[in-house]
């Protein structure tokens, strides 16, 4: 597919005078558009929860969750993973990104990394993809050599293929699994997929890993439990999850908070099951860490 054939390489009519527009018109026209991105992904739902749904058992297995792009798809990635890290409890080998051109490209254009489809197999090849893995690779156009290698490379390796793309019909979308296509049409300014498709991606990515993330138990209810205090300030988080997560005193979340060897998850079960340290410690073990799935186990047992 030639460049201006690309559906996000193309010029939007909607925007054709944004130069000469006052500042609160081009700020409006700018949002006009940014509208239709949430539309576009909101088609894409039944796709995104196939994805999460195929995801989360490799993960709950000990697969890992990798992000793979260039340029702007690539950074959105690594930003991702990165997040994911503090706010959900992961380590940098459970969760990362690989964007091309290496670490180089996070701040600056990497020339010609994006062409590569060596690049991208090296890549790989230097964090041993396994079929346990779920790979995540994103590309506004569909067709960008490096992220589409690297989606083909996983797939061999029998990792699961996620594929982010604007276009309907790309090669990364035929490719994948998964394809994940939130048509987000031509951007305001021709050309700039940081715009639309950027925040498109965002949004997805937003949603796949939160999604991961709850059904492989690190949320109860909506509070993010896998927090590790490690200071004053992560402690007193944790006291205060813990005592909404129970509906009981901060008092009451720092006790089971020690008694629990500062083991959040644990510490919620021992007050929602009202049991012993012992007892909480096999629910999590057979529901796989899962404190949702504890306390309900809890209950059906009494």
């Amino acid at each position: 597919m030639q460049l201006d054939e690309i559906l996000t390489e193309q010029r939007n009519h909607r925007s054709t005078h944004i130069d000469r527009e006052s500042t609160l018109d081009m700020v409006a026209t700018i949002n006009r558009e940014d509208q239709r991105v949430a539309r576009a992904v909101q088609k894409q739902l039944p796709q995104i929860a196939a994805a999460i749904d195929a995801a989360y058992p490799k993960f709950d297995q000990g697969g890992r969750l990798i992000y793979v792009g260039a340029g702007t798809s690539g950074r959105l990635g690594v930003i991702d993973a990165t997040e994911l890290q503090p706010t959900y409890g992961l380590t940098a080998q459970q969760t990362f990104g690989l964007i091309a051109g290496g670490q180089a490209a996070l701040t600056q254009t990497v020339q010609s990394a994006e062409d590569s489809p060596e690049l991208a197999q090296t890549d790989l090849e230097a964090v041993n993809i396994t079929a346990n893995d779920i790979v995540i690779a994103s590309a506004a156009s569909g067709q960008t050599p490096y992220t589409v290698a690297a989606l083909r490379y996983a797939q061999a390796q029998g990792a699961l293929g996620i594929g982010f793309s604007c276009i309907a019909d790309s090669e990364l979308a035929e490719l994948a699994d998964y394809p994940i296509t939130p048509v987000v049409g031509p951007e305001v300014i021709t050309g700039a997929t940081l715009l639309k498709a950027g925040t498109a991606e965002k949004m997805v990515l937003n949603m796949l890993s939160t999604g991961i993330m709850i059904k492989s138990g690190k949320v109860y209810q909506n509070l993010m439990i896998n927090v590790v205090p490690t200071n004053d300030k992560t402690l007193e988080r944790a006291k205060k999850i813990i005592a909404e997560a129970t509906q009981t005193s901060t008092l009451a979340a720092e006790r089971a908070l020690a008694r629990s060897g500062n083991n959040v998850p644990l510490a919620i079960v021992l007050i929602e099951t009202m049991g012993t340290i012992a007892e909480a410690k096999e629910l999590l073990a057979t529901t796989n860490g899962h404190v949702s799935q504890a306390v309900k186990l809890s209950d059906d047992r009494h």
